[in-house]
């Protein structure tokens, strides 16, 4: 069965750095659009980064522009997202997911999911 497991999150100070991977099995993962969404405590999952299959085309929340870079590497079926200049908003629980879709943000349109990795940024 198709799994993505998340990995690297921790906690880190504010204006530090982290990068999260996500490991895909169970798919051909480059048929698939993969993203990152964040959940923080008492909010609603959202969407923050997302690129197509071969990584060229990439798109962000503009919360993150500048911040994050989200990367792939489809020999290793694996997802990254680089963390930069980190503040304590960006503290959330971080899945990847997996869409067949070509393009679009809304959570809805992600086939498959991880279970997450927190990420705590101090202040």
């Amino acid at each position: 069965q198709v799994q993505l497991v998340e990995s690297g999150g921790g906690l880190v100070q504010a204006g530090g750095s982290l990068r999260v991977s996500c490991a895909a099995s169970g798919l051909t993962f480059s048929n698939y659009r993969m993203g990152w969404f964040r959940q923080a405590p008492g909010k609603e999952r959202e969407f923050v980064a997302a690129l197509n299959w071969s990584g060229r085309s990439t798109t962000y929340t503009d919360s993150v522009k500048g911040r994050f870079t989200i990367s792939r590497d489809n020999a290793k079926n694996t997802l990254y997202l680089q963390m930069n200049s980190l503040k304590p908003e960006d503290t959330a629980v971080y899945y990847c997911a997996a869409s067949h879709w070509t393009s679009g943000s809304d959570k809805g349109l992600f086939d498959y999911w991880g279970r997450g990795t927190q990420v705590t940024v101090s202040s």
